[in-house]
């Protein structure tokens, strides 16, 4: 547990949420500041700041937990789909440096916006060769 971290805090008890699961090693709870209905948060509680930070083991068992969570919401709420978001530092409007899933719950008909546009072929066979694994 890392002192002042909001995160920590709340998967400590010292903070209260609006639970939905926890086990021994993660916590999930309602966003405070949701997208939408059921807009929920999935935590490891022990403290990563990011996904460069938590052991690929530890990854590994939060996102089987990510998906028993957004599975039960699914059901739960009888949506039509869902996102899962995971930010990585400020610039990528990560608030909270706690690793942390979001599960956002959507119905047919909701706006969701993710802007893009024709890829330039050229441009796009560079980029792949300058990060190719």
């Amino acid at each position: 547990m890392k002192n002042d971290c909001i995160f920590c805090a709340i998967a400590a008890g010292e903070i209260p949420c609006f639970k939905i699961y926890e086990d021994d090693q993660t916590l999930a709870y309602l966003d405070i500041n949701p997208f939408s209905e059921g807009h929920a948060l999935v935590i490891p509680k022990t403290h990563a700041a990011d996904i460069s930070e938590i052991g690929e083991d530890a990854l590994a068992a939060l996102v089987v937990r990510v998906k028993r969570v957004a599975m039960h919401l699914k059901d739960a709420l009888q949506c039509d789909g869902f996102n899962i978001l995971q930010n990585n530092g400020e610039a990528a409007g990560q608030t909270v440096r706690h690793i942390h899933f979001h599960i956002v719950p959507r119905r047919k008909g909701e706006a969701v916006e993710f802007k893009s546009g024709k890829g330039d072929m050229k441009a796009l066979e560079a980029l792949a060769a300058r990060v190719r694994m």
